[in-house]
């Protein structure tokens, strides 16, 4: 069976859970969306999001 997830639910649980479990303030991870967020609009936006999908298709196997 295969269950297909978006990274950003993913990254967002692992956020809910850092400020639950590991007592991460949530303003320290609203910062580090806010940084996440205007990053993307940067020059460097297209070299994450390549490294990004490059890392995902390693995990998932895919090899293209």
């Amino acid at each position: 069976m295969t269950v297909s997830l978006p990274l950003v639910a993913v990254l967002g649980f692992f956020a809910w859970g850092a400020v639950k479990f590991l007592g991460v303030r949530t303003w320290i991870v609203v910062l580090i969306a806010l940084f996440g967020f205007w990053l993307s609009h940067t020059f460097l936006a297209p070299a994450i999001e390549s490294s990004t999908r490059s890392g995902v298709d390693v995990v998932n196997g895919e090899h293209a």
